[in-house]
This record gives structure tokens, C-alpha cells and sequence, in this order.
């Protein structure tokens, strides 16, 4: 199922969209369901930092090469 979703832009950004649009070949509608699924998972990313973040902290773990090293 799909829904249909009317956002207004400020014009400078409706002409940037414009621009890479046309330098891409790929359409507007394409370009901001691309951003949203991003924008997203960044929200969904900075959920569990903040969440684990603290574990993590108090396990040792501060870099992601302490990260890397914990699970390899």
C-alpha cells in the first residue's frame, strides 16, 4: 500500500532537488523517499546509541576499533 504525501519546500531547496534531479536522471519523488529511508535510519542508529552507548562506556568499549576488536 502506498500514501501519497504533499510537502511544501523552501525554493532554494525545491531547486537543489531540482538540479539533482536532472544531473541524476532520477526523479524527485525518488530522491526524497531515498533521503527519508536515511534520515530514518539515522533516527533508528542514534535510538540505540543512546541507548547502548552507555553500556558500552562502562564495558570498555569507547572506540568503534574497540567495537571491531570486542567482536572479532
Amino acid at each position: 500500500m502506498r500514501t501519497v504525501l504533499s510537502v511544501s519546500l523552501p525554493e532554494q531547496i525545491s531547486k537543489e532537488l531540482d538540479n539533482v534531479s536532472k544531473r541524476t536522471g532520477r526523479n524527485k519523488s525518488d530522491i526524497v523517499k531515498e533521503s527519508l529511508r536515511l534520515f530514518l535510519w539515522e533516527m533508528k542508529l542514534k535510538a540505540v546509541q543512546k541507548t547502548l552507548g552507555p553500556k558500552a562506556k562502562r564495558r570498555g568499549l569507547i572506540s568503534e576499533k574497540d567495537v571491531f576488536n570486542a567482536i572479532s
